[in-house]
């Protein structure tokens, strides 16, 4: 096996925060198309940011520390505690897993693995928040084998987020120039060819985590 294979075989294996445990079986049995578990992942969280205001459901005190889980599997478990329906069904938005972006993506990546995908997160800056500033979010990454490239993909982006912020380009194939992993950030504001400044959590808006 060469190294190129090496590196596709390890993101293609859970890690500790994406091993399914009791749920192996449920996540193989799922769609193997990653468009299709986008979808489904879009139907089993909640942004804690922008509930309310995007999807009109209020946020107890008490469901905001469900953005603290950790692992895939106890994601698992609440959401199947919040609606035992099977994954493949989409969950009234006020039955979804309240999250952050990284819920979102782990989720995928549980998912894109169990199908045999390699699969890793990237975090970075978003483009698609605040035009002229890069917003502190996580995606996922993908490799496409007919391709033959590693593909980036937002499972937060939903026909409700696209609509709101104005989204013109593919979530599931983001171009390079939309979202920066945090290297490539790194590395422009070195060079000077980006503005620091630029980068963040831009005026408190807490919409890219």
């Amino acid at each position: 096996m060469n190294d190129h294979d090496q590196v596709l075989d390890f993101y293609a294996h859970a890690g500790p925060m994406t091993a399914p445990g009791m749920y192996a079986e449920v996540l193989e049995a799922l769609p193997d198309d990653p468009a299709s578990l986008v979808r489904i992942v879009q139907g089993l969280a909640i942004h804690e940011f922008v509930a309310s205001e995007f999807y009109g459901v209020a946020i107890s005190e008490e469901r905001r520390a469900e953005s603290h889980i950790r692992p895939v599997e106890q994601m698992l478990d609440r959401i199947m505690a919040l609606d035992p329906a099977p994954l493949t069904v989409s969950r009234p938005p006020e039955r979804r897993l309240v999250g952050v972006c990284r819920h979102f993506l782990v989720l995928l990546l549980a998912m894109l693995r169990a199908k045999r995908f390699p699969a890793r997160g990237r975090c970075g800056f978003g483009t698609y928040f605040n035009p002229g500033f890069f917003e502190d979010h996580v995606v996922c990454e993908y490799w496409n084998e007919s391709q033959k490239r590693w593909v980036l993909i937002d499972p937060q982006f939903d026909d409700v987020w696209i609509a709101r912020l104005g989204i013109d380009h593919d979530v599931l194939d983001i171009p390079r120039d939309r979202f920066l992993i945090a290297a490539d950030a790194w590395t422009e504001c070195r060079m000077r060819a980006a503005d620091p400044a630029k980068f963040g959590i831009v005026n408190g808006n807490l919409r890219g985590l």
